[in-house]
């Protein structure tokens, strides 16, 4: 098992890893859309979504991974209502690619983040 940490994606915020990497998985914390300096950018739901691919990308890539590698997302939205907005940036960032994917509202995310995403991918 290895414990994923790169400085060009956010620090974790809490007592976990930003990721571990096991038996040919990667499994990826959650992101919300602080920057890898740690600021927040809460300006819309479109701006807090547009930062978090580019976590993920910053993640990815610290592993040698492609998105097309992504196999399984899972998306927190803290209001439904923003379903179709997050929907439309996500499937721009996929493009032809089509991992599993969960969506769930939730009553809060940390930081009052409007959305949260999650990603396990294979090496």
């Amino acid at each position: 098992m290895q414990v994923i940490n790169t400085p060009n994606a956010p620090a974790a915020i809490g007592p976990y890893s930003q990721g571990i990497s096991v038996n040919g998985f990667i499994f990826f914390s959650g992101q919300i859309a602080l920057t890898a300096e740690g600021d927040f950018i809460n300006d819309s739901v479109e701006a807090e979504t547009n930062q978090i691919f580019k976590n993920i990308e910053a993640l990815l890539a610290s592993q040698g991974v492609k998105k097309e590698q992504i196999v399984k997302c899972t998306v927190f939205l803290s209001n439904m209502e923003d379903f179709s907005t997050v929907n439309d940036i996500y499937a721009d960032f996929f493009g032809d690619h089509k991992p599993a994917r969960s969506c769930v509202a939730v009553s809060a995310l940390p930081r009052k983040a409007k959305v949260e995403i999650e990603v396990m991918a294979v090496e």
